[in-house]
C-alpha cells in the first residue's frame, strides 16, 4: 500500500506531499479540468446583455451571487482552476459570470474593478472582478455558491457593463 503521510521524525518528500494533495482533489472533488456538465466557456462581451440582480440563497446560482466553478486559462482553455465567479445574468440554466481575483496586481489594471473583501473569500482579501471575460456556466457546473454581492457592488459593477461594454 502506498504510503501518503511520513512517519512525524521524517521530513516530508516533494513526492509524497504531491500524492497527499492530489488524493485531497480526489477526496473533496474540485475539478482540475472541465466536466462534460460543467464546461465554462470564455466569450468576449457584447452589446446587448441583460444585467439583472435577483440574488436568492437557495441552492440554485443568481445573479448578484458569488458562486465557485472551474474557469478556464486564457492561455490553453483545457487548463483552469476554481474559482470565484460574480453571477450576472441568467438564461435559463445558463449563466453569465465575472471571474474574481484576490491578485493585489489586479488593482488599477484596466478591465478589473476593485469589488473589495466578502464572504466569497475564507480569508476575507480584497477580490477584484474581470470585466472584460464573460464566462458561460451550465448551472450543473457550479460547484457552490460562495455569497450575496450587496446590491451597491452590484449596480457599481453593472454600471461599469453598461459604460464601458454596452450592457443593459
Amino acid at each position: 500500500m502506498e504510503r501518503l503521510r511520513p512517519r512525524s521524525d521524517e521530513p516530508p518528500s516533494a513526492l509524497t506531499m504531491e500524492r497527499v494533495r492530489v488524493r485531497w482533489r480526489r477526496r473533496t472533488r474540485i475539478p482540475t479540468q472541465p466536466t462534460a456538465r460543467a464546461t465554462v466557456l470564455a466569450a468576449p462581451p457584447t452589446r446587448g446583455r441583460h444585467l439583472v440582480y435577483a440574488p436568492k440563497l437557495d441552492g440554485q446560482a443568481d445573479p448578484g451571487e458569488v458562486v465557485w466553478t472551474w474557469v478556464p486559462f486564457e492561455e490553453d482553455p483545457h487548463r483552469g482552476k476554481d474559482r470565484p465567479v460574480l453571477v450576472v445574468g441568467r438564461d435559463g440554466a445558463t449563466l453569465a459570470g465575472l471571474m474574481l481575483s484576490t491578485n493585489s496586481r489586479r488593482d488599477g489594471q484596466p478591465h478589473w474593478y476593485a469589488l473589495g473583501a466578502g464572504a466569497w473569500d475564507g480569508k476575507r482579501r480584497p477580490s477584484w472582478v474581470r470585466l472584460d471575460r464573460v464566462l458561460v456556466v451550465h448551472e450543473d457546473g457550479i460547484r457552490r455558491e460562495g455569497a450575496i454581492l450587496e446590491r451597491r457592488r452590484f449596480d457599481a459593477v453593472a454600471a461599469l457593463l453598461r459604460k464601458k461594454y454596452g450592457w443593459n
